[in-house]
């Protein structure tokens, strides 16, 4: 089966999208969960890329915020996913598209080492405040420090100009203004909204999981009908991006 790839945001780990990755691997299907904060974003996207390299059919690619930074910069993907997330064009990166909303950088914290922090509180507000009380603990709990800079890297590839891909805008969204995530989402394939804020695969992680079995069931399905390929079917040829 298909294989997804889950990629999260500045200031996230792994264990975020773990409500996500239990039910698709309950339901078959293989979920890799790549850690980030490798210190900068050509770094973070290598770490995703040898993960993808390393299955054996080109996998649905989620990216959460930055994350969305992340899978605009892999090649070999077969569907990639927006969620709330930055779709960077050449020379673009995301702060400078429009990076963190007031509420997000108030509950920023700087550390004297030059990394950076979430004030706990101002967490909740900015990124779970539709969440259930005990998961947006949970999920502030997890927060780590990051490292500067990786907002402002500019991916060298733009994988969504070539690859099938879904936007879902995060309609009450308080950490990436909504109407920012419309126009990102113009460059997509497909476009969904969600009425939840930036978080659903910590608040709803059922709505992430019934998307992406759509998903997987699309490229399974592509990838069995007549005249197909089949399961010995190569990774797409990325042609030059544009």
């Amino acid at each position: 089966m298909t294989a997804v790839v889950l990629v999260h945001g500045l200031y996230h780990r792994p264990a975020h999208f773990a409500a996500v990755a239990e039910r698709l691997r309950s339901g078959g299907a293989e979920v890799v969960v790549p850690e980030l904060h490798r210190g900068s974003l050509s770094a973070d996207t290598d770490a995703v890329q040898r993960a993808v390299d390393a299955l054996p059919e080109p996998p649905v690619l989620l990216g959460h915020s930055y994350g969305g930074s992340v899978i605009t910069g892999v090649r070999g993907a077969g569907h990639l996913v927006y969620l709330a997330a930055f779709v960077p064009d050449v020379g673009e990166s995301a702060a400078g598209l429009g990076g963190a909303s007031r509420r997000l950088r108030d509950a920023i914290v700087h550390e004297p080492d030059g990394s950076t922090s979430l004030h706990p509180e101002r967490a909740v507000d900015a990124l779970y405040g539709d969440c259930p009380e005990p998961l947006a603990d949970r999920a502030v709990r997890l927060l780590r420090t990051q490292a500067p800079g990786c907002g402002r890297g500019a991916p060298e590839h733009h994988g969504w100009k070539h690859t099938p891909s879904t936007y879902v805008v995060c309609a009450q969204d308080r950490a990436i203004d909504p109407a920012l995530q419309r126009e990102m989402a113009a460059r997509c394939t497909d476009m969904r909204e969600w009425r939840t804020g930036h978080s659903p695969f910590v608040g709803n992680p059922e709505l992430v999981v019934g998307l992406l079995r759509e998903l997987l069931d699309d490229l399974i399905a592509a990838r069995t009908a007549p005249g197909s390929l089949g399961e010995h079917a190569p990774y797409p040829v990325d042609p030059p991006s544009r």
